[in-house]
């Protein structure tokens, strides 16, 4: 895993390595191994590599062909690259790398490569002969991929945005809808981002620039491709996610450096664990962060996990003090502001400063396995007599809870009020931080439409032909797990140059999961189809024990040792113009006085935003 960059355009070759460098620099924190940067005629190329696979200085990069017409820069692993160079027989490889199997693929199927690699990338291929540039990025959108063009054509991308803003070449403006979206979501939702004029490469898309223009294509869609009926028998299923889940593991656990896992304790992680232990001949190295207070302390079941499958275990015990101090360094690692994610910042720095390069997570368990409340609210709203009722006469309902003033009742009110119960109209509101009508009281730059409600309803067709259950988890996977999980994991690992692989996101265990019927795949306890399917390597006190997640008790400390902290940033963000600071102001003093219905939640999104203003200078 790396950072990438990119400038296509310029002409005065000077000038261009110099903004390549620029962006380079911003990126060192992702890629400490080796620094390469290439400019040729219109093109400058940049690249900062965490060795993974291959460590020689052969494979650096940017990386050649040996005609030198292609070169190639790449962030990511492709875990079945083994077996894409055994089917290109004819090209004379030079590397034991993933990067030269990219390239020798392009370069026999072109765009067509993609349906070969499994894995997370996201990379460019400049073709010096064609003046182009092709760029991709993974079907999961696991890997960033960061674009801009300027008034004068010249077209910049990188892993983060804030190597774009390095480069000089885009101004620091903020995007009204992008930051619209992040009120709402705690993130902004592909292909915006919250800076204006940069954007996202959509995750399971390629796009060439060629001639002044960066055309963009669809090789992978969730719900296209997934689509098809199971009909074998319940055993049969549960041993085939088995086998997929271990398949999964078993590639991510290729690496040329030490390699562990994250354990929380949870099921997802002790699965992944567990799975690990199973294919490895070596005991597995594990990391948790742990806290000496019970009430969120979820050492027992870690330690449990650890001892069943004699992993080398490391427990970070962090104090309240230990938290808040690391927390302004996890807020300045942020390339763009998130609401969540300083538990990766925290358990990824402990797990590289043992040593390891890449871990292994059990991200995406919750997402595949019906393993969030809202999953058997969609269901049962579904199955309910909800939809069959007009919504002339379920909105009165809704406006009596709404004139309630409780931040709780309003999601409720909101979802009530909906003209149709469908995917598109619910399931952004379940995701939701704040309400609509909260986020238009606060926030004075205009109301937009909101990116995955409109992506939902254009897909709802499609979507449509899933079981209920995978409808969720479709929307789950193109909403909250790319735009906030992925996102998140990436950024906050990559602070520390630790790579982050989830098991839980190979496309091919997902396109399998997906076409499980509700009757199968429905929890009749957490994530029942995925402990069956293991049995029995999971301890019943893992299964059944209370979920708990990494939650800390920010609404105390926000009262406490975080106030002035918080106070001073929301001062700063009241005193901008696009937020309407009176309303602003009142709320943190409602919080402070214990006021019923007002959330520590909306509170701290604002303080990141705020926190993440002032670090990128906008």
């Amino acid at each position: 895993m790396c950072g990438i960059a990119g400038i296509i355009g310029l002409k005065d070759k000077e000038v261009a390595n110099q903004k390549i460098s620029l962006m380079t620099e911003s990126l060192k924190h992702r890629g400490p191994d080796a620094t390469g940067v290439f400019v040729d005629d219109e093109i400058a190329l940049g690249h900062l590599r965490l060795s993974i696979i291959d460590l020689s200085e052969s494979a650096n990069q940017p990386f050649f062909d040996a005609t030198n017409r292609y070169s190639i820069v790449y962030n990511g692993e492709i875990y079945n690259f083994r077996d894409v160079k055994k089917s290109l027989p004819e090209y004379s490889f030079r590397t034991d790398s993933d990067t030269e199997v990219i390239l020798a693929a392009f370069q026999k199927y072109g765009a067509d490569c993609l349906s070969l690699l499994n894995g997370m990338f996201a990379f460019a291929i400049w073709d010096r002969e064609r003046k182009e540039l092709f760029a991709a990025r993974d079907r999961l959108g696991v890997k960033p991929f960061y674009y801009s063009q300027t008034a004068d054509g010249t077209f910049i991308f990188a892993s983060e945005i804030r190597a774009l803003l390095n480069s000089h070449l885009v101004p620091r403006k903020l995007n009204e809808h992008g930051v619209y979206d992040y009120l709402m979501y705690q993130s902004v939702y592909a292909p915006e981002t919250i800076v204006e004029n940069i954007f996202q490469l959509p995750a399971g898309e390629f796009g060439v620039f060629s001639n002044g223009k960066f055309s963009k294509k669809s090789y992978w869609q969730i719900e296209t491709s997934s689509v098809g009926k199971i009909t074998d028998d319940e055993n049969t299923i549960k041993q085939n996610v088995r086998e997929l889940l271990l398949k999964s593991v078993e590639q991510r656990m290729i690496s040329d450096v030490r390699l562990g896992a994250f354990l929380s304790g949870g099921i997802d992680s002790s699965a992944i664990v567990a799975l690990m232990s199973e294919v490895s001949a070596q005991p597995v190295n594990t990391f948790s962060v742990n806290f000496a207070e019970k009430e969120f302390d979820e050492s027992p079941f870690s330690n449990l996990i650890a001892k069943k499958y004699n992993t080398n275990h490391t427990s970070v015990l962090l104090s309240p003090a230990d938290f808040l101090n690391e927390l302004p360094q996890a807020l300045k690692a942020a390339d763009s502001p998130s609401g969540d994610g300083v538990n990766t910042y925290t358990v990824s720095k402990a797990t590289k400063k043992a040593g390891i390069k890449v871990a292994l997570s059990g991200l995406g368990g919750d997402e595949l396995f019906a393993g969030y409340p809202n999953f058997l609210n969609w269901y049962k709203a579904k199955k309910s007599i909800l939809p069959k009722i007009p919504g002339v006469f379920r909105k009165p309902f809704a406006i009596a809870l709404s004139s309630s003033g409780n931040s709780k009742y309003q999601r409720i009110a909101d979802i009530i009020s909906v003209d149709k119960i469908t995917l598109g109209s619910i399931y952004p509101m379940f995701r939701q931080v704040m309400s609509q009508q909260i986020v238009n009281d606060l926030y004075k730059n205009g109301h937009f439409e909101i990116n995955i409600q409109e992506l939902l309803k254009a897909k709802e067709s499609a979507i449509g032909k899933f079981p209920l259950l995978s409808q969720y988890s479709i929307a789950e996977l193109l909403g909250y797990t790319q735009n906030v999980l992925l996102k998140d994991t990436d950024q906050f690992s990559m602070a520390s140059a630790l790579e982050v692989r989830e098991p839980f996101f190979d496309y091919k265990l997902i396109e399998y999961v997906l076409q499980i019927p509700d009757q199968i795949k429905y929890p009749k306890y957490p994530k029942s189809l995925l402990v069956e399917s293991l049995y029995p390597i999971l301890p019943d006190e893992i299964v059944h024990r209370p979920k708990m997640g990494f939650v800390l008790p920010f609404d105390k400390w926000m009262q406490n040792e975080l106030k002035d902290f918080c106070q001073s940033r929301l001062e700063n963000l009241a005193a901008r113009e696009i937020f309407n600071s009176r309303q602003l102001l009142n709320k943190w003093s409602d919080f402070q006085t214990g006021k019923k219905g007002v959330l520590w939640s909306h509170l701290w999104h604002l303080v990141v935003l705020t926190e993440w203003l002032e670090n990128n200078k906008f």
